[in-house]
């Protein structure tokens, strides 16, 4: 007998595509109240907390191909410095299940899109009971290199648990200049009104998500 295929595949995910990355600094009495995972708290000075927001496109050669907007808060966690993802949407279902099981990220459904013109990116989430968010992205300095890192995001899962999630990346990367719009109604409404400390493409990235042997974090 068959068996039934995986409604999603396992960690870790091996993905590839092209994103927009930008940095705010945002005040904390702009930001709504997202729950975080025990033990962790934001990273705030000066009454400011520092959000970071993907546009992603995620294409074939990758375990799924799929769009994604998402939005992840600086944390610590214990004396760690991290980040927790506080909002995102997809474009697919095993992506939203998958992230919702495995790691606890708050994936709803959306409708992404992405059009690129030369180096310019124009991208549009539209989501149910959430009012459209836009973003507009330029390239003005390619960099002729690949750059690598690695994070991790803290999460918590349904159960209640905490997870730690590693995260590892490589790419080609674009300085730029990014901003986003919303209506007044939206939950990132707060974008409007600030403009990224930093933005950045990473294009043609390989990326890991999780690990074979998925662990919770320490509280």
């Amino acid at each position: 007998m068959k068996q039934a295929a995986a409604p999603f595949p396992p960690s870790p995910w091996h993905l590839t595509g092209d994103m927009i990355v930008s940095l705010w600094r945002v005040p904390t009495r702009d930001l709504p109240s997202w729950p975080l995972p025990a033990g962790t708290r934001p990273w705030v000075v000066r009454g400011r907390a520092t959000l970071i927001t993907f546009w992603v496109d995620y294409k074939p050669g990758g375990v799924l191909t799929y769009r994604e907007f998402l939005v992840a808060l600086a944390v610590r966690h214990g004396r760690r410095p991290a980040a927790s993802t506080v909002a995102a949407w997809v474009d697919d279902e095993r992506a939203l299940t998958g992230g919702r099981t495995l790691w606890g990220i708050p994936k709803e459904p959306g409708l992404i899109t992405f059009r690129v013109q030369g180096r310019s990116t124009r991208a549009e989430l539209t989501a149910a009971d959430t009012p459209s968010v836009r973003a507009t992205h330029h390239d003005a300095l390619r960099l002729p290199c690949r750059l690598a890192a690695r994070a991790h995001l803290i999460q918590q899962l349904a159960d209640g648990t905490t997870c730690r999630v590693p995260l590892r990346i490589s790419g080609r990367p674009s300085l730029g200049h990014s901003r986003v719009t919303t209506e007044p109604e939206a939950p990132l409404s707060f974008l409007t009104h600030h403009r990224p400390r930093l933005s950045f493409a990473l294009h043609d990235f390989r990326s890991t998500v999780g690990s074979s042997q998925e662990h919770s974090a320490p509280r």
